[in-house]
This record gives C-alpha cells, sequence and structure tokens, in this order.
C-alpha cells in the first residue's frame, strides 16, 4: 500500500509523545537500516551519517540528522561521524532555505528522558522557524496544524539534496 497521510499518521502525535512507539528496538536504526517496518522518510545519507524528515513535524520541513551508528550520547561521537553531521546540517539549512525560506531555524540535541528525548539514539533536530507560528505549548497540546504531509516533504527535499549533491556540495 502506498504511503499517504492518512495511514502515516495513524498513531497520532498526542498518543505518541505519551509513549505509543514503533515496535522495533530502535527508529532511527530502524531507518538507517531501510526496515520496511518502520515508515522510511530519510531524505539524504553519507558513510556514517543520514537525515530524515521528522514524521512528526512541530513546523514543515523539520528534519531529523543522526549517526547512523547507535549512540546515545554525543561525547560518543567518532570524528568522522561528528564531522558528516556539521556537513549535513550545513547541507540540510542550505536545502531548507531554498524550499522553505524560514525566518530562522532551531537545531539541536535533547539527550535523556527529562531533556524531551523521545528517541534514545543521538539525534539532532533542525526545525524552521516562520512568522505567526504556533508556540510550544500548542504544539505538545496537539493544536498544532499540520500544513504538509511529511511523505511530500520527504520527497522535495529528497531532490533537493540530490541536487546539492550532484553540483558538489555535499560529500
Amino acid at each position: 500500500m502506498p504511503l499517504n497521510f492518512h495511514n502515516l499518521f495513524s498513531i497520532d502525535k498526542l498518543k505518541y509523545i505519551k509513549g505509543a512507539k514503533h515496535r522495533v528496538d530502535c527508529i532511527l536504526c530502524s531507518i538507517a537500516n531501510g526496515n520496511s517496518c518502520v515508515v522510511n522518510l530519510m531524505v539524504a545519507e553519507s558513510e556514517y551519517t543520514a537525515v530524515c524528515v521528522n514524521k512528526f513535524p512541530y513546523n514543515p520541513g523539520h528534519l531529523l540528522v543522526f549517526p547512523k551508528r547507535h549512540i546515545i550520547d554525543y561525547r560518543d561521537f567518532k570524528r568522522e561521524e561528528e564531522a558528516e553531521m556539521n556537513l549535513l546540517l550545513k547541507n540540510s539549512l542550505d536545502v531548507l532555505d531554498t524550499i522553505y525560506s524560514p525566518s530562522g531555524y532551531n537545531f539541536g540535541y535533547n539527550t535523556g528522558d527529562f531533556a524531551g528525548a523521545s528517541i534514545s539514539h543521538l539525534h539532532m533536530h533542525v526545525i524552521p522557524r516562520y512568522p505567526n507560528e504556533l508556540g510550544f505549548i500548542d504544539i505538545i497540546g496537539g493544536a498544532k496544524i499540520i500544513v504538509e504531509d511529511p511523505v511530500q516533504t520527504m520527497e522535495v527535499l529528497r531532490k533537493a539534496f540530490s541536487n546539492l549533491t550532484d553540483n558538489g556540495r555535499s560529500s
């Protein structure tokens, strides 16, 4: 069955936040390994790292940048992983600027349950910010309106990352 907005969001965001998770050991490892049991929203990858669209985005273009190797602590990065993470962050910002023209960004890591990490695999959120958007409490409370299907986001961004790579910017 092809992916569409309805079956992609069969578990709504509030249920996910309250603990309804995928039935795999690690969602990001599953994405990196191409496991067909999970929705794969990957848009770019390098040897050690990858970028995917967030299944439950705060805003259109919300990305996750992560090492393919399962680590949970930033201090466990190998130099080559950390370097690729930085390159993919820069590439992500370039692609998002081109496609979405946001007014700014939030990007960073949540590590540990009490810091808001809902996935126990180190990853960086890249969240485009726009004028007149709802606040964080609105998002957590379920009032956020998703204005773009994440599968559509993935398709547009895959092409943009591919073009970036074809033009020699990415590794």
